[in-house]
Formats: C-alpha cells, sequence, structure tokens
C-alpha cells in the first residue's frame, strides 16, 4: 500500500477593495513613490474597509478554496488559522472563522509564527493527514496590518511595507500512489533575534498593566524592525532553507519549476533567487501590487499561480519564508 501523502484539494484568496498606492502614504508621511519602489519594489498595497476584520478576509478566502475543492464546510475536520494580527487579543481567529462556517464542533488551532506561519502550519496538517487523524483541512493564512501601522514619518521605514489579504487551502488525503502532495517541509527559529523585529507591546509579562502611557508614547505598539539585520538574515536562511529541503527530499534544484517565497521585500527575494541561480521567470513575485501579507503571502501566491495556470497537477514547487521569531521555512509539493 503506498504511503499516504497530504494533497492540496484546493484554493483561494481575498483582497480588500481598497487598494493604496505608494503616492497615498506619501501624503502621510516623508516618502514618496520612488524611493519604495527602489527600496522594496512595492507600488501598492490593500487596505481594510470600516468594519472589517482578519476573520472576514479568511471567510472569504476559505470560500473560495471550498468551492475550488468542491466541498462544503461540513466537510472539514479542522481549521488551522495562521495570523499575526487576530480579530481580538483572545480567542485565536480560527474558531471566529469556524463559526462563520456555521460549523460548530470543528476544532481550530491557531498558528502565531507570522511570516513563516503558512508553513508551520503546512507542517503541521501534513502530519495530522498522514497519521490519519484528520482527512479534510483548511489551512488559512490571513492578516490586517492596515489598523497596526505607524503612518506617519517616524514609521515609514515599516509602514511602507504592509498589506491586508487572506489566502487558504484545503488540504486531503492523497492514498494513490502518484507522487503528488506535500512531499517534505523543514522549519527553523532561534529567538535570539526576536527583538530585532518585533511587537513589543501589550505584553503579558509587563507589570502591573500589559500596556502604559509611556508604551503609547514610545509607539511601542507598533511593530518595529532592524531592516539590515533581517534582510541578512532573511536572504540566507531561505536559501539555506531551500537547499536543506531540496537534500533531504533527494530533489534537484533544477528540477522545481515554481518557486513561491514569502513576499517581505523584492529585493530579498531577488537576491534569493540569484543565490540560488534560478531562473527569474521560475521565482513568483506579487508583492509589487500586494505589499506583505505575512502569513497570507504563500497562500495568496499559490491561489493566483493555479488560476493563472502555472500550476497545474504534477507540477513541483517550492514555497519558502522567512519572519519574526526568527523563523523560517521551505517546503516541497508535488501539485
Amino acid at each position: 500500500m503506498p504511503a499516504r501523502r497530504t494533497r492540496f484539494l484546493g484554493s483561494g484568496h481575498y483582497l480588500p477593495e481598497r487598494v493604496v498606492p505608494n503616492d497615498e502614504l506619501a501624503l502621510l508621511m516623508e516618502t514618496d513613490d520612488a524611493w519604495i519602489r527602489k527600496n522594496t519594489g512595492i507600488e501598492s498595497r490593500h487596505f481594510i474597509a470600516p468594519g472589517q476584520g482578519t476573520s472576514d478576509l479568511a471567510l472569504h478566502a476559505a470560500r473560495n478554496a471550498l468551492d475550488d475543492a468542491g466541498l462544503q464546510a461540513s466537510d472539514l475536520d479542522l481549521i488551522i488559522f495562521a495570523t499575526l494580527s487576530p480579530d481580538v487579543f483572545f480567542p485565536g481567529s480560527g474558531v471566529l472563522l469556524g463559526h462563520k462556517l456555521a460549523i460548530p464542533g470543528v476544532p481550530a488551532l491557531d498558528v502565531r509564527n507570522q511570516c513563516s506561519g503558512f508553513l508551520y502550519g503546512l507542517q503541521c496538517a501534513d502530519a495530522m493527514i498522514r497519521a490519519g487523524v484528520y482527512r479534510h483541512i483548511l489551512l488559512v493564512g490571513a492578516e490586517v496590518h492596515s489598523t497596526g501601522l505607524d503612518l506617519t514619518t517616524e514609521g515609514r521605514d515599516v509602514a511602507v511595507l504592509f498589506g491586508d489579504g487572506a489566502g487558504a487551502v484545503v488540504l486531503g488525503a492523497n492514498d494513490d500512489d502518484d507522487g503528488r502532495g506535500v512531499l517534505h517541509t523543514v522549519l527553523g527559529a532561534d529567538g535570539s533575534y526576536a527583538d530585532s523585529l518585533w511587537c513589543r507591546a501589550p505584553a503579558s509579562g509587563q507589570h502591573p498593566q500589559r500596556i502604559t502611557h509611556e508604551d503609547l508614547d514610545a509607539k511601542a505598539h507598533f511593530p518595529q524592525m532592524q531592516g539590515r539585520v533581517v534582510f541578512r538574515h532573511a536572504v540566507s536562511r531561505m536559501r539555506d532553507v531551500t537547499l536543506q529541503a531540496l537534500a533531504e527530499a533527494h530533489v534537484e534544484l533544477d528540477a522545481v519549476e515554481l518557486f513561491i517565497p514569502h513576499q517581505a521585500n523584492l529585493r530579498i527575494n531577488e537576491l534569493v533567487q540569484r543565490t540560488l541561480k534560478v531562473p527569474a521567470e521560475r521565482f513568483y513575485n506579487n508583492i509589487a501590487r500586494l505589499g506583505n501579507t505575512t502569513a497570507a503571502t504563500i497562500p495568496i501566491g499559490i491561489d493566483e499561480c493555479r488560476r493563472a495556470g502555472r500550476i497545474e497537477p504534477g507540477t513541483l514547487l517550492c514555497c519558502m519564508a522567512f519572519g519574526s521569531g526568527f523563523t523560517w521555512g521551505a517546503s516541497l509539493i508535488r501539485w
């Protein structure tokens, strides 16, 4: 009997209607379109409308993925929800999504691994499906950044990077001997660099309150980043974890038909592509249109590529990510 694999049964994504070009940000801070394009490769991003939350974006993406898979929400056995921007401090957004999908009783697991959250969630789902614990899993990456950015000159280096959006996939068991499915995933982390990219407040370890007036004055509730440190580690970690995944799976680099990297900065992805010596046309980038949607970047990229015909049954793709934590990962998938 062939070994069970985890197959992608369907994909979907959703972007808020509001498109925010660089020129609009230039009205709020000392920057301009040319500077943002040169340093990040970003031209625009999407921001939510008032009243929308992370689970609302996820709901649209999830419904699209379920429709694509030909399944109903009632067919799901588990929700895995990757996000750094849950609707509320607690509970996690997974249970909110389950309620909106009207599937009471279906377990929901939230993953808080920021930019690599989708790949962490994928390894969890893959292990559960291979073990026979669950048969159909909804894996979502969704983010709302726009309500948590310092949209001033002081915060511009971070604020210009991020956008809102959601991507989702439906995963299922494949017992056929056709080689399709998740082949291998490698993950890593190093918490010694945690303060190089983090949001320090509110913090449960802070006494007597999780957030103070001093924190607000210091803008500690906005994300903070040491850009040069993050850039250097992002390039080396994504390159190295990709090569590690390939070696452990006994797959040649040239066999990979499509690379879908996390979309943090176009300059990072271009350097990873060049250091791997992979033709640019095999590296997918959508950051120019969408900015960095953290846990949503890879599932959005997967869905866009699949709907554009760049992913077909049998296509071998590699997804890789790096982000806050630091955390990183890579996954090889035979579609």
